[in-house]
């Protein structure tokens, strides 16, 4: 299945869940149900998330999410997140799954200067992990801010600044962690070519980690955090999840993407 590529291996998958995911028809049981579990997870409601191609090199099985945080009809962040799986383990990884995540939002320039703000960045996603119960090893990543003028027939554009965050993490049972478990909300069936849940087959409760990423996304978007629980509704379009304690940065300036 894996080609040799300049010697590093390319994994050739197939689409038996859409083009979000690469080696479906071969896939094992342990990642048709991680798949499963991401797709009938619930996340706060002003999160939009699609499948998008996963990428062919990075491990024998991938899966991809996009997500965009929309209120009013304004688009305020968003970002991606793979899921990848390897049946034999990953030594840098330390573990057979790893999240890898990229978020992205517009600041206002003062927000920018910050000198703090890639500790802050950094800080939103852990506490959100920690916040959503989420159990985890080897967590690695990038906080950056681009400042960006506009020139030529773009000249009319404001300056922009924004905030991307990038990072991985490994996701492992709730038992290795000191941190608990949240109570897992409501969901839809599994497909029905595995047995039991995702998070049952798996373990890791990607459900979790997964509505956590969201409400790192809702903080880099400047939403305060929701004080209510999410409506029952399901993953792809809208959804729900559990309550963020994070503090959220200021508002921006403008949708993202405006000129």
């Amino acid at each position: 299945m894996a080609a040799v590529n300049g010697g590093r291996p390319m994994y050739e998958g197939g689409s038996a869940f859409g083009e979000g995911t690469t080696g479906a028809e071969t896939a094992p049981a342990a990642f048709r149900a991680a798949v499963a579990e991401l797709k009938s997870t619930r996340v706060r409601p002003e999160v939009r998330i699609d499948d998008t191609p996963a990428p062919r090199r990075l491990a024998p099985y991938a899966y991809a999410l996009t997500a965009t945080v929309e209120v009013d009809g304004e688009e305020l962040a968003d970002g991606r997140l793979v899921l990848l799986h390897d049946p034999s383990g990953h030594e840098a990884w330390q573990g057979q799954f790893r999240l890898v995540s990229l978020t992205q939002a517009d600041l206002e320039r003062e927000i920018a200067d910050d000198p703090m703000l890639a500790e802050v960045g950094w800080s939103w996603l852990m506490d959100a992990l920690e916040q959503f119960g989420c159990a985890y090893v080897e967590p690695g990543g990038t906080v950056s801010r681009a400042y960006s003028q506009y020139f030529g027939s773009m000249s009319e554009r404001p300056s922009s600044t924004e905030i991307e965050i990038r990072a991985s993490w490994t996701p492992v049972p709730p038992a290795h962690s000191a941190i608990p478990s949240l109570p897992s909300l409501p969901s839809v069936p599994s497909m029905p070519s595995v047995t039991g849940s995702g998070a049952a087959v798996t373990g890791l409760g990607l459900g979790t980690h997964l509505r956590a990423w969201c409400e790192l996304l809702c903080q880099c978007a400047g939403l305060p955090p929701l004080t209510v629980p999410y409506p029952a509704t399901p993953v792809v379009g809208e959804g729900s999840g559990q309550v963020s304690s994070v503090v959220p940065m200021p508002t921006r300036r403008q949708p993202r993407g405006s000129a």
